[in-house]
């Protein structure tokens, strides 16, 4: 099979998903058309540039549409994660023609994969159509650009379940909650849905909010993308019930969909009890939120314990949940607090959820073979059958779990290696390959809450770029595609 062969099908796809995705553009259209702003001509010039490209390209490759398989699955996938970034960045481009590709595609690349860092400056004086445009690109990459793309492949003639397991490598991928595929996806999505309207209507109805900033804050919240309508993020709003409610649906974010879908259609709360996974984020988030709040109060950093509360409960959550919302600076607080929630957004998100680093269910399946390895020390003799939510974990799934957390470890490494080889301290490169691999936006240092990676150089930009895409597709669907046995016939 030739190259073209190959790769052809593929872009077919790929071109056709690109235009369909790029009706999305219709709506911040219709916010400039109505809002009179100055974003409505490279909105408009945008979409007629990229349906034009996108049927050109479908055209061009039509003769080489065929079947997906596996591996197509893959290429697909990479090929979606690195194309629409730069398909969504026209816009920011026309819009402001002072700004780099460079930094356009960080920011776009940072939304469809709800990382949440920003280059920009200067947000509360962007047009309403650019921030809406900015945060839904954040709320699509919440559930995933590519289960979305799941619920229309099947109009292209194209079936999704290969492309639906590249997207979502795990120990749980193949829990489908239906038969179909596409019902799978359409299901999550009217849960999505529905908890983003849930959110926007809290929102505004708690005071503070203009409808623009509600539904841009509840997209950011439901997609743990962390983008903000302002500079200041929600600390421009300085309202403990905006933060409370925030507070609620970035857990609900964090946890798995199909539990919400299962509890929601059963009526059923004992559902979230019943999964090991929700119960270990909560008491995980609960015990470090309070007892980082002492600390902070015994560091003299707050004078009571509640003003301590409000302020840890609101940045831990986010941070820890991969979210990205900063209320207060953060990153001068004594730094085991900041480095704690650093720490917590590695593991913190459920499987299923929006967010992003190695998840809970991997933390628990690791925990629980490590006290198997030491109890077999005492009795090697002993079975000790490894169970999660009631069910065995077979081995396969355990040395997967192993390979992604080597690899995952190994990432961080060489990627802050290469920061600090392009003259960054260390403290910004650790935290800024952290916050980017675990899509959490913010780090410490000069990427800090306070700051945005808008200081960092063009190189440090891409190497953030590839961390961001690196932990959205959790390692492995990307790095196969560097390995040799992949490109074998």
């Amino acid at each position: 099979m030739s190259l073209a062969q190959r790769i052809f099908p593929t872009v077919n796809i790929l071109a056709r998903v690109s235009g369909i995705f790029s009706l999305w553009i219709l709506l911040p259209i219709a916010v400039a058309w109505f809002g009179n702003d100055n974003g409505l001509w490279p909105f408009i010039t945008s979409l007629s540039s990229l349906l034009l490209c996108s049927a050109a390209l479908a055209l061009l490759t039509r003769g080489y549409k065929r079947e997906m398989k596996a591996r197509d699955g893959f290429v697909l996938v990479v090929g979606l994660w690195t194309v629409l970034p730069a398909v969504s960045a026209l816009p920011l481009l026309l819009y402001n023609p002072s700004l780099t590709f460079t930094h356009a595609y960080f920011e776009t690349m940072s939304a469809l994969t709800t990382t949440g860092a920003t280059v920009l400056t200067g947000l509360d004086q962007l047009p309403p159509s650019i921030n809406l445009w900015r945060h839904l690109l954040n709320w699509l990459g919440g559930m995933g650009i590519i289960v979305l793309a799941v619920a229309i492949l099947p109009m292209l003639g194209v079936g999704g379940l290969q492309l639906f397991k590249a997207e979502t490598p795990g120990p749980i991928k193949d829990a489908r909650l239906t038969p179909r595929i596409r019902e799978t996806a359409r299901n999550l999505w009217i849960v999505y849905a529905g908890l983003t309207l849930a959110c926007a209507l809290l929102l505004k109805f708690a005071g503070g909010m203009s409808w623009l900033d509600a539904v841009c804050h509840a997209f950011a919240a439901m997609c743990l993308g962390g983008f903000s309508t302002h500079d200041a993020s929600v600390g421009f709003f300085n309202s403990p019930i905006i933060e409370a409610i925030l507070i609620v649906f970035m857990l609900l974010a964090a946890t798995n969909f199909a539990t919400h879908y299962v509890a929601l259609t059963g009526r059923k709360l004992s559902t979230y009890l019943k999964d090991s996974e929700f119960k270990a984020m909560i008491l995980l988030i609960l015990i470090s939120t309070l007892g980082c709040a002492a600390y902070l109060v015994a560091q003299n950093t707050y004078g009571d314990y509640l003003t301590s509360l409000r302020h840890v409960a609101f940045n831990l959550v986010s941070i820890a949940t991969d979210s990205g919302f900063a209320s207060v600076d953060f990153g001068s607080w004594p730094i085991f607090v900041p480095l704690l929630m650093l720490f917590l957004s590695c593991i913190t998100a459920c499987s299923g959820s929006t967010g992003g680093g190695i998840k809970m269910i991997r933390t628990l399946i690791m925990m629980r073979e490590s006290s198997r390895q030491m109890s077999s020390l005492l009795h090697p003799n002993a079975v000790h059958p490894l169970r999660v939510n009631g069910m065995a974990i077979p081995h396969q799934i355990i040395f997967a779990v192993m390979g992604f957390i080597f690899l995952y470890a190994m990432s961080v490494f060489v990627l802050t290696f290469l920061l600090l080889l392009s003259g960054l301290d260390f403290l910004s490169s650790f935290t800024a390959v952290i916050a980017c691999i675990n899509n959490a936006g913010p780090g410490l240092g000069v990427v800090g809450p306070a700051s945005n990676y808008g200081v960092l150089s063009n190189i440090q930009i891409w190497i953030c770029n590839f961390a961001m895409l690196l932990g959205r597709l959790e390692v492995f669907s990307l790095l196969i595609l560097f390995t040799r046995v992949f490109w074998k016939s």
